[in-house]
C-alpha cells in the first residue's frame, strides 16, 4: 500500500452508519468514527460502553480491507467518499455477510415512534423455548427515553455490549465486535418480551422473557467438575514454538495455576484474556501462573498459531497460550482432549489449581465488563481466592 494511494483516498472523516444483512431481510446496524492519522485511517467501532479501535485498514484505489483487532474477521469492499459496499468475512467458518456503510448518520437504529414501554430492569429469558435447545439467560437493561443498553447473561457467558432503542413497542438491540454480529428484535410490553435473536446471516432462534428482578442463573462453579477417578487436571500441548508444555514442567511446579480453556475467536475469552493479562502484570506474584489452552477453528495448525500470536501481540498476553486443537472448536472434541472433565459447555472455562496440584475450583463461562456489577464482583472474588490459595 503506497503513500500515494493513502493520500488519494477519498473516505470522509467522521461518523458512519454500517449495516450487516442478516436473515429475514433484517439489518444489523452499528456506528463507527473514521479519521485519518499519519499512517492511514483509523476506525473506532461503538457498542454501548465499548469502543473498539481498528487500525489495520488497507486501501488500494477504490478497494478497502478492514481487519478487526484480535479476531480473524475482516471487511472487504469498494468505496467512494461517503459509501462503502462489501462483505464481512470469516474465512475459517466460510461465512460471508453483506456489508454497507454510509457517512454522516450517527443513529444506530431509526425510530418511527416514541417509546411506549420501558425495558429497564432484569428479565428472565428463555432462548429456543420449549425445544431441546432451550437455555436460560438473564437480560439486564437500562433505558433512557428510547435508548437502551445492556446485555444477556447465560451460563456460558454474556452477549457483551448491546445497544439499541425501543421504537413504539419494538425493542431492537445489536452489537458488532469482529466476532459477534448479534441482532435482537422483540415486541415488548411492560412485563414481557417476545422476539428473535440473529447471529450473522447463519443462525436465528426465538426468545421470550418476563420481568423478574429476583431471577438468577445457576452457579458458574457448579457446572463443570472432575470426573470420578481423576484426582488431577493434566494436559500436554504445544506452544507457538511447537514445544510440548504440561503442568509437570518446572514453571508450574508447587505454584498456584489458573488454566484458561479458550479460543482466539471467542469474544468472552478475549474479555477474560484481557482481565487475566492485566492481573498477571499488575500483581506479579512469584508463585502464581496462568496458562491457556486454545481450541481453534482455524483450518490449519499454522493458521491456528498465527491467530494465537496475533492475540498475544494485540493484547500483550504475558502467559503461554498452547494449541490444544485446530480445525474445530467443538466442545465434544475438546472433551476428548480433556477427559478428566465431566463436560466443557463453555469457552472460556477456568480451572483453579493449588500449589499441591489439586483442582480447587472450576468456573464455567465469563461475565465481562458489559455485565456491570457482576463483573466488578467477579474481579473482587477472583483476587480474594487467588490470595487465599497463595497463602496456603
Amino acid at each position: 500500500m503506497s503513500c500515494k494511494n493513502q493520500e488519494s483516498a477519498l473516505l470522509r472523516e467522521g461518523m458512519w452508519l454500517a449495516q450487516l444483512e442478516v436473515m429475514d431481510k433484517e439489518l444489523l446496524p452499528f456506528n463507527f468514527n473514521l479519521k485519518k492519522g499519519e499512517s492511514g485511517y483509523v476506525m473506532d467501532v461503538y457498542n454501548a460502553g465499548e469502543t473498539i479501535r481498528v487500525d489495520e485498514i488497507q486501501i488500494h484505489n477504490d478497494s478497502i480491507k478492514i481487519k478487526m483487532p484480535s479476531f480473524e474477521g475482516y471487511i472487504l469492499g469498494t468505496f467512494n467518499d461517503s459509501v462503502i459496499n462489501g462483505k464481512f468475512i470469516k474465512e475459517s467458518l466460510d461465512r460471508i455477510v453483506p456489508f454497507h456503510a454510509v457517512f454522516g448518520d450517527s443513529n444506530r437504529f431509526q425510530s418511527s415512534a416514541n417509546a411506549r414501554v420501558n425495558v429497564s430492569g432484569i428479565w428472565e429469558t428463555k432462548f429456543s423455548p420449549d425445544s431441546e435447545d432451550e437455555y436460560l439467560a438473564k437480560g439486564i437493561f437500562s433505558q433512557q427515553i428510547n435508548k437502551v443498553s445492556g446485555t444477556f447473561r447465560t451460563n456460558t457467558g454474556d452477549y457483551r455490549y448491546l445497544e439499541g432503542i425501543v421504537d413504539g413497542d419494538s425493542l431492537k438491540l445489536s452489537t458488532f465486535d469482529g466476532a459477534h454480529a448479534f441482532l435482537f428484535t422483540a415486541k415488548a410490553t411492560d412485563s414481557s418480551l417476545s422476539g428473535s435473536f440473529y447471529s450473522g446471516n447463519h443462525f436465528k432462534e426465538p426468545f421470550i422473557a418476563y420481568r423478574n428482578e429476583e431471577f438468577e442463573l445457576a452457579d458458574e462453579e457448579s457446572l463443570t467438575f472432575l470426573n470420578e477417578g481423576y484426582e488431577e487436571f493434566q494436559f500436554s500441548f504445544p506452544n507457538t514454538d511447537d514445544t510440548l508444555i504440561s503442568l509437570e514442567d518446572p514453571r508450574f511446579k508447587e505454584k498456584v495455576v489458573v488454566v484458561q480453556i479458550m479460543g482466539t475467536w471467542c469474544p468472552n475469552c478475549l474479555d477474560e484474556t484481557k482481565f487475566l493479562s492485566d492481573y498477571v502484570k499488575t500483581k506479579k506474584q512469584d508463585n502464581f501462573e496462568v496458562v491457556a489452552l486454545a481450541f481453534e477453528y482455524a483450518k490449519t495448525k499454522d493458521l491456528a498459531f498465527e491467530g494465537i500470536e496475533r492475540l498475544k501481540s494485540r493484547v500483550g498476553v504475558p502467559y503461554p497460550i498452547l494449541l490444544a486443537q485446530y480445525a474445530s472448536s467443538s466442545k465434544s472434541k475438546a472433551n476428548e482432549k480433556l477427559p478428566m472433565l465431566n463436560h466443557i459447555i463453555s469457552y472460556p472455562t477456568t480451572i483453579f489449581i493449588d500449589n499441591k496440584g489439586k483442582v480447587r475450583k472450576i468456573h464455567t463461562g465469563f461475565n465481562g465488563p458489559a455485565t456491570g456489577q457482576k463483573y466488578i464482583d467477579f474481579k473482587k472474588d477472583f483476587d480474594q481466592y487467588i490470595e487465599l490459595l497463595l497463602s496456603e
